[in-house]
């Protein structure tokens, strides 16, 4: 017995400092901005103009407008994921204004050269903020307005239509919360107790009955699990557009025409 007392001892140990570190520096496992300078809009794509979100917590975040040639057009907020910065969301810039629509990329504190560390409550911030802009300061009705949310910015926008709601949500490779993505890949952690930031998009869902909600995925995504993004249409009465062979960071799923009709379709349906 005393053998074993030292090396169960020494196994509390590790394991307590592996829960340790995992709640210490979750948010630097979860956030993955891309360091370095963003270019001005107008050189990133054609017609857009970079604006100032000013937060409820007194932040000012660079990002990047695109109005539609047509002013009563649909205007698309897009809440990106996790990684990258407005840069990388170019492509989808570009096809949803080719399709007619107006869009703002949002970024998020702590991306893309914007102050700020990220966390749900400051995405949250950031996002009242985007919402401000395009009603206050573009003077949009809500009813022009498309949230259109990838992976995490899923959870960001699923959340904004519970307090803002527009005419439509489009989710890229939403997970139906963050503890549940995160307790699929590491199960031998009590993710659901260590999670600062939740992200509970299935909740949120339960709340927007009668909101039209378009969800794709990609069939073979390693990050979000298909299961999840078709238990998340179940409960907003759709179904989902499925990207066949594709993986979650894939270009067809991150910006292909699949997800670019997908969202003019949803779009049409409130013009």
């Amino acid at each position: 017995m005393r053998s074993v007392l030292p090396v169960l001892t020494v196994v509390g140990i590790v394991a307590g400092l592996i829960v340790g570190a995992a709640w210490l520096f979750q948010r630097q496992l979860i956030y993955l901005p891309t360091s370095g300078a963003v270019p001005p809009a107008a050189e990133a794509v054609d017609g857009a103009r970079d604006v100032t979100l000013r937060t409820s917590d007194g932040l000012e975040l660079s990002a990047w407008y695109l109005p539609a040639a047509e002013p009563s057009a649909p205007v698309v907020l897009v809440a990106p994921g996790n990684a990258g910065n407005r840069y990388h969301r170019t492509p989808l810039a570009r096809g949803f204004s080719e399709d007619g629509l107006g869009v703002l990329l949002l970024e998020y504190r702590g991306y893309g050269g914007n102050p700020g560390s990220p966390s749900e409550t400051g995405l949250a911030a950031d996002a009242d903020a985007a919402y401000a802009f395009m009603t206050e300061d573009e003077n949009l009705p809500p009813e022009q307005l498309l949230y259109f949310g990838e992976s995490l910015g899923a959870g960001v926008v699923t959340a904004l239509a519970v307090r803002h709601q527009p005419a439509a949500l489009v989710l890229r490779s939403p997970f139906t919360s963050l503890a549940d993505v995160g307790a699929r890949h590491y199960p031998f952690l009590p993710v659901r107790s260590l999670l600062k930031d939740q992200y509970p998009v299935l909740e949120n869902i339960a709340d927007l009955q009668g909101l039209p909600v378009t969800v794709i995925a990609g069939t073979r995504d390693s990050i979000v699990p298909l299961d999840q993004s078709r238990t998340v249409a179940e409960a907003a009465g759709t179904s989902v557009v499925e990207i066949p062979g594709a993986d979650h960071n894939d270009a067809i799923l991150n910006y292909g025409p699949a997800v670019i009709s997908a969202v003019s379709e949803a779009a049409a349906n409130v013009r």
